[in-house]
């Protein structure tokens, strides 16, 4: 009964030619929305198309497309500017912030600062429902970049490739994944002698055409859903789930009968970034514990010449149909200079959203993005019932329920097909998921080594089609 519900909703949504958050509306109240024109310091160089285009359209038109910037974060702990111009079929992308080294053979040595430039194609015929949504879909082809002196080309698997679904006002999707490997960088290997070499073939990344660059407007409680990696721990993944409280000069604390006794985002108030367009903050929590360094012959010593802080923590304020979305990046510090040595590698992801009540059938609809599976995924929602599905057929692969009972507001009870258990959370049409199990067969084989879990699960997902 379940399958053929869902079947029978995501068959109407395929129908519709709507794609990515196109259709919009917001968790409240998911209408289609005409995002306002930014002007002045909250537009940073961003802005949604100068010209709406007609409310069936997938996506804005190409040239609109080109003019956009779309700033976010990755899963992978990176902040990413990128740009895609349809009509030259090229991108390019800058790694503002980076904790993913540049090569084996020195750990500290990250894409912060590198810029690729590659090509795009759409995906083939037949890889999605519709001509239309394809057309709103960009895989980015092998990249190349010059760092250091070097010349950088991303890792690329024509089979799982980093794909971007562009919508009005937001992109996601995968940026270029990356190849972990502590064998080379002789430090690393000592500290760490156990870790397995990893690839990645995309990493989860949700960015915006228009934010905010006032921290006034990240005022007011929220749950977030962290879900972070410790490289150092053979990738070992974590997924907390928090309430939070910002006053309007950035400073978090946690509100009265919150879960946790702690903020998870950040610590310290937040800063304007370099780059004028984000927030940083020097006092990143970890959800994680340090990985102990060395054998245990030497260990003790090596603990007492590494320090185990250092990682930063960014914030995107993601302007999204008239909803501030905050989207959090930990980026991972390692410091191989023995005088001041540092490993704090921990790096992540977290989206938050109000700490607002939030009725059954709020949120519902049809959403795409991608997950800890490092896999596009689909998930429809359609009041207390929920399904993951794969975008190329739209066909079920797994099934969970939601608990509108809410202890903490906003914070809507998951459980999946299995008795696993989770949270979601939704915010200007975009959703977030945490279940501790494993969903949809785990990680995709290309992306894992042979030490790699397939829990916690944790995706976003942006608005295709409300319900």
């Amino acid at each position: 009964m379940l399958e053929s519900m869902l079947r029978c909703i995501v068959l109407a949504a395929a129908a519709t030619p709507l794609l990515v958050a196109c259709g919009g509306g917001n968790a409240s109240d998911p209408a289609p929305v005409t995002p306002a024109q930014c002007s002045g310091s909250t537009c940073a160089n961003q802005g949604p198309p100068a010209s709406q285009p007609a409310t069936t359209a997938l996506c804005p038109a190409a040239a609109d497309i080109a003019k956009n910037t779309y700033l976010g974060g990755a899963g992978s702990g990176e902040v990413v500017s990128l740009n895609i111009d349809p009509t030259r079929m090229t991108y390019s992308l800058t790694f503002l912030a980076s904790p993913i080294p540049v090569n084996s053979s020195s750990v500290q040595n990250t894409r912060a600062g590198l810029t690729v430039t590659g090509a795009v194609q759409h995906p083939p015929s037949g890889s999605l429902p519709t001509a239309a949504q394809i057309a709103c879909a960009f895989q980015l082809q092998q990249g190349t970049g010059t760092i250091g002196g070097s010349t950088y080309t991303t890792a690329y698997n024509a089979n799982n490739p980093p794909t971007i679904y562009v919508g009005f006002g937001v992109a996601g999707g995968g940026i270029p994944g990356a190849t972990v490997d502590f064998s080379g960088d002789q430090l690393a290997s000592t500290l760490f002698p156990n870790v397995k070499a990893r690839s990645f073939d995309f990493y989860p990344f949700i960015g915006f055409s228009s934010v905010s660059t006032s921290i006034a407007d990240l005022k007011g409680s929220y749950n977030a859903l962290l879900y972070h990696i410790l490289p150092s721990n053979n990738f070992a993944p974590a997924a907390e789930v928090t309430q939070e409280q910002y006053d309007a000069s950035g400073n978090c604390s946690v509100p009265s009968g919150a879960t946790n006794t702690s903020c998870a985002t950040a610590t310290s108030t937040w800063a304007a970034d370099a780059n004028g367009s984000y927030f940083d903050s020097a006092n990143a929590p970890q959800i994680e514990t340090p990985t102990p360094v060395g054998t245990p012959l030497v260990g003790p010593l090596l603990g007492l010449v590494v320090q185990r802080n250092g990682a930063t923590a960014h914030l995107i304020l993601g302007k999204l149909n008239n909803a501030i979305v905050p989207i959090v990046v930990r980026t991972g510090y390692v410091n191989e200079n023995l005088t001041n040595a540092h490993v704090d590698d921990e790096s992540g992801i977290a989206l938050m959203a109000p700490a607002t009540t939030l009725k059954s059938g709020a949120f519902d609809g049809s959403y795409i993005g991608a997950d800890s599976n490092f896999a596009y995924t689909a998930t429809l929602i359609n009041g207390q019932t929920a399904g993951f599905l794969k975008p190329s057929t739209m066909t079920t692969q797994s099934t969970f329920t939601l608990d509108y009972t809410q202890t903490q507001p906003g914070l809507i009870g998951a459980v999946d097909g299995n008795g696993n258990k989770g949270n979601v959370i939704a915010v200007g049409g975009l959703y977030g998921i945490f279940l501790n199990g494993e969903e949809n067969g785990g990680v995709t084989s290309t992306s894992a080594n042979s030490a790699t879990p397939n829990q916690p699960y944790f995706g976003v997902g942006a608005l295709i089609q409300p319900q």
